[in-house]
């Protein structure tokens, strides 16, 4: 089977990162957590807003066609 060079390369700094954690999530997810702090980059979040209750088709998540004002 064809191994792809990059991929393995990933997978093994993957497997690296996780042994320095001693496979720990909780401790992983703080690291990663702290160093997208110090990155000064703009984090989204595309987590649905708990005020939002209609998709983009108009429709309630029932089923049911919402009620719009004529334009």
């Amino acid at each position: 089977m064809w191994k792809d060079e990059i991929v393995e390369e990933i997978h093994q700094i993957r497997e690296h990162y996780a042994k320095s954690f001693n496979y720990d999530l909780k401790a992983i997810f703080e690291d990663l957590r702290k160093k997208e702090a110090e990155s000064g980059r703009e984090v989204v979040n595309l987590s649905r807003q708990p005020g939002l209750k209609t998709r983009w088709s108009g429709r309630d998540f029932d089923g049911e066609v919402k009620k719009t004002k004529p334009s």
